[in-house]
């Protein structure tokens, strides 16, 4: 298998490989999220160090031009991923699954207000499109109306604060990958998680018994395999390519969310999903049809 074929492949194993993340970390029971959070990074190591052996070489992956990038890219994706997890230990799979959608949405508004992309009226239509999509995955967590009340969820609010920063990582990484490869920013990134993961044990954790530990390492190393074969998979294929097969996530976090945990999906929940899909799966039809490479879905170190 070869080209786009292999990229698609590599894509799917992705989506895969992070869904099954979220369920070990699910299956891990109650831990911190920081103590979540350094195995998630330590262990993600491992593959990309593995790999590299094989292709850039580790001290390629050590090497940069931007430190000062990395810094700031790790602090705004550390907390991308303290939201993300916490809203994990909160909602179901599929619900984290379907704000996480939204990121591309955040990202194209991010563009246009940081790098000065030009954004027209089919894109602009679409983000007011997936605007409304938010609205509907919010009613089941409260609604909009209650964001300051008791009555709003706040895993919702923690999901969308971590897809809108994983936003932010995105304009970040747009620019360091003029100079930073791929596996050097993962490496920066999970060098930062972790550290900031094991300062947080240091007032928050708990025991773990072995398979809740074995179900953190697996998690770690899943997030790694995730990471690395996103990043691949364009070398492979046009990210407007791909971009379409971001939304088989959802495919795998209805399917393990009802056989691991007995999940069902609220209907406007993935309804709102829905829209947001359209809107996103449109702004890929329109920067493909431009001859643009839809740049803001390129992410293989968030």
């Amino acid at each position: 298998m070869t080209g786009p074929l292999l990229g698609i492949a590599l894509k799917l194993g992705a989506t895969l490989a992070f869904t099954l993340m979220y369920v070990a970390i699910k299956l891990a029971g109650a831990v911190p999220v920081g103590e979540v959070i350094f195995f998630r990074a330590f262990f993600a190591l491992i593959p990309l160090f593995a790999v590299s052996l094989f292709t850039v070489g580790p001290r390629a992956v050590i090497a940069t031009k931007r430190p000062r990038f990395h810094v700031v890219r790790s602090v705004v994706g550390v907390g991308s991923m303290f939201a993300g997890f916490a809203a994990l230990q909160m909602l179901p799979l599929a619900d984290i699954t379907a704000f996480q959608f939204v990121m591309p949405i955040f990202a194209v508004v991010l563009a246009a207000l940081f790098l000065r992309e030009t954004v027209g009226i089919y894109r602009s239509s679409a983000v007011v499109i997936a605007f409304a999509g938010v609205l509907l995955m919010l009613e089941p967590h409260g609604g909009l109306g209650k964001i300051a009340t008791s009555g709003f969820s706040l895993g919702a609010a923690l999901a969308l604060i971590g897809a809108f920063l994983a936003a932010v990582v995105v304009v970040f990484i747009r620019q360091m990958s003029v100079t930073e490869k791929s596996e050097t920013i993962v490496f920066y990134f999970m060098v930062a998680c972790a550290i900031a993961g094991a300062l947080s044990m240091i007032w928050d954790r708990v025991p773990l018994d072995v398979s809740a530990a074995a179900m953190l390492v697996l998690c770690g190393i899943l997030g790694g395999v995730g990471q690395l074969c996103m990043t691949y998979s364009y070398r492979f294929a046009e990210p407007s390519l791909l971009a379409p097969f971001d939304y088989v996530a959802m495919v795998w976090a209805v399917a393990f969310g009802f056989l691991f945990f007995a999940e069902v999906p609220e209907t406007l929940v993935m309804a709102g999903a829905g829209v947001v899909i359209a809107a996103g799966l449109f702004i890929v039809w329109r920067e493909r049809r431009l001859g643009r490479g839809l740049g803001v879905r390129r992410l293989p170190s968030v």
